[in-house]
């Protein structure tokens, strides 16, 4: 005889599956590709309408509908965003006025420069660190400390459009994969967010403290002026920063309320390798907290972001 009693289930009560409410259906399932040929617009439709497929669907349907409506498009992106590739995707969305603001830590920026003036970026940082040399390159240091220089003496521009126009003054080589260049050339923001200390451009010796920090002052004051209009529609995409930006965006947000503007009502997603505490809290959560809606998308930049455009520009 068992020594444990077990609860007689004779008297459960069932209902009928016709009546249940379910979440899935065949009409939602993946489709599958034809054996040859097809198009973008194939594989797009291809893609189940389920959990964060059904998701992406929608953050691209905002974006369309946002600028349809003409509210702002912004941006928010760390230096791993260009350092896989992703320039040339997103150049191609704010040239069709998909973007209406790019905002980028001051990594991004180095490695923007970098590619579009020398053709190559991304230092083997363990093998430069051994011998003390990691951050020490000369060029990149010169050209970015001292056009922050001459921007905080000779005008009032801030850090991302100082950059943009030495590098269109200066006709840098790769300046076509360069969305500091193209952003200006288009007359969409461009700004960047340093925290001084972070950056190989901070250890070198044109490093001007004073120049920095105002200058990049200077661009969170133009990001706030794009984050006032987040009014009953609107995007925040923030791509591959963790902390930067997501800080830098919730303080944005909290200035452009003070001053009486109501930014509220937006969509706001998140795209990254892992789920990080601030971009979940400061970019997803809060913000929309009772007005709006928040996502994360977690995976590879390099596919993630060339699938949300994708999705965008062909209405998928």
């Amino acid at each position: 005889m068992a020594r444990y009693t077990q609860i007689d289930l004779s008297g459960v009560k069932t209902i009928s599956i016709a009546t249940r409410k379910s979440k899935v259906r065949p009409k939602d399932f993946a489709k599958v590709l034809p054996g040859k040929g097809g198009s973008v617009e194939t594989f797009l439709a291809s893609l189940p309408n389920i959990l964060v497929a059904a998701d992406l669907r929608s953050v691209a349907r905002d974006i369309r509908k946002a600028r349809t409506r003409r509210k702002p498009v912004i941006l928010m992106m760390g230096a791993h965003v260009i350092k896989v590739g992703l320039a040339p995707v997103l150049i191609d969305l704010l040239e069709r006025g998909l973007v209406t603001h790019v905002a980028m830590n001051s990594a991004a920026s180095i490695h923007d420069v970098e590619t579009a003036m020398w053709g190559h970026t991304s230092e083997d940082v363990a093998v430069n660190l051994m011998d003390g040399t990691f951050g020490m390159s000369r060029e990149t240091g010169e050209f970015i400390n001292k056009a922050l220089v001459k921007g905080m003496t000779d005008g009032t521009e801030g850090y991302g459009e100082a950059l943009a126009k030495k590098l269109i003054a200066l006709k840098a080589p790769n300046r076509r994969v360069s969305l500091l260049a193209r952003c200006y050339e288009v007359g969409i923001p461009v700004t960047v967010h340093a925290a001084i200390g972070t950056d190989i451009v901070h250890q070198q010796p044109s490093m001007d403290g004073a120049a920095t920090g105002e200058m990049t002052f200077r661009d969170f004051k133009v990001l706030i002026n794009s984050v006032k209009g987040l009014m009953d529609g609107g995007v925040v995409l923030n791509i591959g920063s963790a902390v930067i930006l997501p800080e830098v965006f919730l303080k944005a947000l909290t200035v452009a309320r003070n001053l009486g503007h109501k930014a509220k009502g937006f969509t706001t997603a998140n795209f990254d390798m892992i789920r990080h505490y601030r971009p979940t809290v400061n970019v997803v959560e809060r913000p929309t907290q009772k007005y709006g809606r928040g996502y994360q998308f977690i995976g590879h930049h390099e596919i993630m972001v060339p699938l949300l455009a994708a999705m965008v520009r062909f209405g998928r």
